[in-house]
């Protein structure tokens, strides 16, 4: 069986990070899944994305067993399978330590909805999760990362937050296909850094209110959205 296109499609995704300045080093990881196979394919660790080859993806099943590759896949594998099997309208994955993101977990601090361009993208502020429990960090920690945020998405959507930043750690995000997950990790760094400058210019700035939030968002994700040419219809 051949997984050359899922391995293609998952080192484009993994480029695309360094292209976009969203790693530094070996500091990130993007997956992508198979459903119908039953696997993902995914960055082996460690391994500098200068060096990084097409052949050198990992296949991984969805219990974290090697199916092809010659190289350990990525750390974050059972962070990303565990996503996986609990989101089944998930296709890719993305996990970086981006700047203004990374600051925003280390602060352990929830994005707010500040602005309309978040408001486009995430419906209401960015989640951050708890921080990890001593009990979880002593088991499997990676696994307990994706528990983590399943928790944190107790209440919450994740179609309607494609993102979410770990408390102490790093943000993840997520779409229909590794490349959709690259898009949600360039715009989550982006709207770190506006609501970073925002707090700065103006401490006491409160959330956007939410007529303006469900404007944007369901103008561009709601039944009846308008945004964009997907909404045009041929009339004859």
């Amino acid at each position: 069986m051949s997984f050359l296109e899922l391995k293609r499609e998952v080192y484009e995704a993994n480029m695309e990070l360094e292209k976009r300045n969203l790693v530094t080093y070996t500091f990130g990881n993007v997956s992508q899944v198979d459903r119908r196979l039953g696997v993902i394919g995914i960055k082996p660790s460690g391994v500098p994305y200068e060096d990084l080859k097409v052949e050198d993806i990992v296949i991984v099943d969805l219990e974290n067993q090697i199916v092809e590759g010659r190289l350990r896949p990525s750390s974050d594998t059972k962070t990303h399978t565990y996503l996986y099997r609990q989101w089944q309208s998930i296709g890719g994955i993305t996990h970086t330590h981006s700047t203004y993101a990374t600051a925003w977990a280390q602060a352990q601090i929830a994005i707010p909805c500040l602005g309309t361009t978040q408001a486009d993208y995430v419906y209401g502020e960015i989640p951050c999760t708890a921080v990890m429990r001593d009990d979880q960090i002593s088991r499997d920690y990676e696994e307990e990362t994706g528990v983590q945020i399943l928790d944190c998405f107790a209440d919450r959507n994740p179609s309607e937050s494609p993102m979410v930043i770990v408390a102490g750690h790093a943000p993840f995000t997520w779409g229909d296909s590794a490349a959709k997950s690259v898009y949600h990790a360039v715009l989550l760094e982006e709207i770190a850094r506006m609501a970073y400058l925002t707090k700065t210019l103006s401490p006491s700035i409160t959330p956007l209110k939410q007529e303006l939030i469900d404007k944007h968002y369901l103008r561009k994700h709601g039944k009846d959205a308008y945004y964009g040419q997907n909404s045009i219809t041929s009339k004859k």
